[in-house]
């Protein structure tokens, strides 16, 4: 009677871990991604492939990130490895070169597909690193032309090291002028900004005895 007790406790046991596990693979785990992301760097690097992987990794983001039923099934515990690899191997085997799909596939294998955008995010930012890559974010009330957004690409280049990549994006609130993001740096021009600072002095003189 004791055994079987023994036996049950096990069974239900077993029945927790297969649930969970799934379940805790699924969890996003930063340290995990720049582990894979760098080995996947380095063996890129070693095989004088890092160009090809990382045009790959940018097709791999757009595409996951732009079709919402594959991120689905790919960060689903549910859905079968199996299933899963054979919808890496339909759409993405003639589109990557062989050392970002052998990588994606054992990312699969390993149960790591809901890391895989994580795992991107931090190839890219390895990849900018080593290549003295910068993005700027770049907000303003009306759209950028062509030649203002070169102007500031041209500007942000000038006697340093870096390539900017520039991501200029509308927002109305700001009346005017520029916000400018580049990594924790953030340069506030805007016609907003100099409006909340007049309303800041004016609320703080209002109450100033003799103004």
């Amino acid at each position: 009677m004791q055994i079987n007790k023994k036996k049950s406790i096990f069974h239900k046991l077993l029945k927790l871990k297969n649930y969970f596990c799934p379940l805790i693979n699924s969890m996003k785990n930063p340290k995990l991604a720049s582990r894979y992301a760098g080995a996947l760097y380095n063996f890129a690097t070693e095989t004088e492939n890092v160009d090809n992987v990382y045009h790959d990794i940018l097709h791999i983001q757009e595409l996951v990130s732009t079709h919402k039923e594959l991120k689905t099934i790919l960060e689903s515990p549910v859905v079968h490895q199996d299933k899963k690899q054979n919808i890496v191997r339909e759409i993405f085997q003639n589109h990557l070169c062989e050392t970002t799909y052998k990588f994606f596939s054992l990312v699969v294998k390993k149960r790591r597909e809901p890391q895989l955008l994580l795992i991107c995010n931090q190839f890219v930012k390895i990849y900018y690193k080593n290549h003295n890559i910068k993005e700027a974010f770049i907000s303003s009330a009306e759209p950028l032309s062509e030649k203002m957004v070169q102007h500031i690409k041209d500007f942000l280049e000038k006697d340093t090291a870096y390539t900017f990549l520039i991501y200029p994006s509308v927002d109305s609130k700001l009346i005017g002028g520029l916000v400018v993001k580049i990594d924790d740096f953030n340069f506030d021009a805007s016609i907003q900004k100099k409006i909340n600072k007049l309303k800041a002095e004016f609320s703080q003189n209002a109450y100033t005895p003799g103004f």
